[in-house]
Formats: structure tokens, sequence, C-alpha cells
């Protein structure tokens, strides 16, 4: 889709971080914390339900090599790993992309929760 920023950021060869078979990775343009990566599949699909089971496959395989990156150059205490699918759930780019966050002690006063936080009354377990 040539309006689809991911589409023309996988022509960008300078903006990859790292090319696979079906994905590409990238560093956020309004990263979370430091290092935050965004995994891409280069087919244009809205999303992981609309996507292959190859593409599915690999980035499971991305996450793993991406993890271990990040391991050696930030040093994280955590990671966050998620996904919106559809506009309710708060996608604005319609393409598949896994956001892979590195969290860090101290990175807010209280974490718990963690992804239940996207709404912000139901984080914690009252």
């Amino acid at each position: 889709m040539t309006d689809c920023i991911f589409c023309q950021m996988a022509k960008e060869k300078n903006l990859l971080l790292a090319e696979f078979k079906h994905c590409f990775v990238i560093k956020d343009q309004y990263p979370v914390s430091p290092g935050h990566l965004l995994i891409i599949p280069y087919q244009h699909t809205e999303n992981w339900f609309t996507s292959s089971s190859e593409v599915k496959a690999e980035i499971n395989l991305i996450l793993e090599k991406m993890k271990k990156l990040l391991d050696d150059g930030y040093h994280p205490d955590g990671y966050n790993i998620g996904m919106n699918c559809g506009p309710a759930a708060g996608q604005t780019v319609m393409h598949l992309h896994v956001h892979l966050i590195p969290r860090y002690r101290g990175d807010m006063s209280d974490p718990r929760g963690g992804i239940r936080g996207v709404i912000p009354t139901k984080q914690k377990y009252e």
C-alpha cells in the first residue's frame, strides 16, 4: 500500500535495524523506554489475526533475537510485548507491528498489572 507508513519504511534501508525473510525491525519513533523496537512484516497485513502462519512464526523468532540484542545493549529488567489489533484496541497504523518494550526498575512507581494499564482503571487487581 502506497499510503502506509510502514510499507514506505520498509523501502528505507537506513531506518531498518534488522531484516529477516518476512519482517524488518525498526526503533520506535516515539519510544516508551530506551530500546523500544517494532517488528513489522514487509507484506501489508492489518494485524496479527490477518497475518500468515509464516509471519507469526518469524515474529516469535525475531522477538528472541531482539531480546538478546536489547539485553546486551540496554540491560533491561523486564519486557512488555504487545500489539494493538483494531481501532478499538488503539491501533492507529493499520499494518501489523509488534512492540518489544524494555522495562526498567523504577520506570514507573507501580508497574503491577502491566499491560492491563491500557485501561487505567483496570490495571490494579482491586
